[in-house]
């Protein structure tokens, strides 16, 4: 058996057109403090390694638990974000969900949500070997639904992704049956 946990980033500064960038978006002060609590939870896991999507917000989340293991957190670009082409808006919810309910098609340069569940899975599945210890992974809400999804487990659709805690923490047990998924909604 290999898990993979993972873990969507704690509270951050929401997108804004002036920015600062996707890739720069830092979690919040209670964002922080968020990461802090979930320092324990993390370590128990004791990962054999801590993989991140690039974002700071990402990796911010993971940097406690990282220090606390004394393991470095590798930068993984292929757990980043859905590149959804939405810009920061105030309908963005109305154009999430439309995506959603038609996930093979894609903005204009931009990744269809089919696109990233096969990444997504993609991503998990180069992860797993056959030595039995844990991944953490630190990741985001739509990346993390989406390779839910991509991978079987049931019931993950907009309603799952808008429901999502942040941060939230999902283990993966890849094993000869199958995967068993555990986290919040499932």
């Amino acid at each position: 058996m290999f898990s993979i946990v993972l873990v969507r980033h704690a509270q951050s500064v929401p997108p804004t057109p002036a920015g600062p960038s996707d890739y720069q978006r830092p979690l919040t002060k209670p964002g922080k403090a968020q990461a802090t609590g979930l320092t324990d939870q993390l370590a128990d896991v004791r990962p054999s390694a801590i993989v991140s999507s690039p974002y700071l917000r990402a990796v911010q989340t993971l940097e406690p638990a990282a220090r606390l293991l004394g393991l470095p957190i590798c930068i993984d670009e292929r757990l980043r974000e859905w590149d959804s082409g939405i810009a920061p808006a105030p309908d963005y919810e109305r154009h999430y969900e439309e995506s959603w309910a038609r996930p093979q098609r894609a903005r204009p340069g931009a990744e269809s949500l089919n696109e990233l569940t096969e990444r997504a899975v993609g991503a998990l599945i180069d992860m797993t070997d056959s030595a039995g210890q844990p991944v953490l992974v630190g990741s985001h809400g739509t990346f993390i639904s989406r390779a839910l999804l991509g991978l079987g487990c049931s019931g993950i659709n907009w309603d799952f992704h808008r429901a999502m805690p942040m941060p939230a923490v999902y283990r993966l047990d890849f094993g000869d049956s199958g995967i068993h998924a555990v986290g919040p909604g499932l």
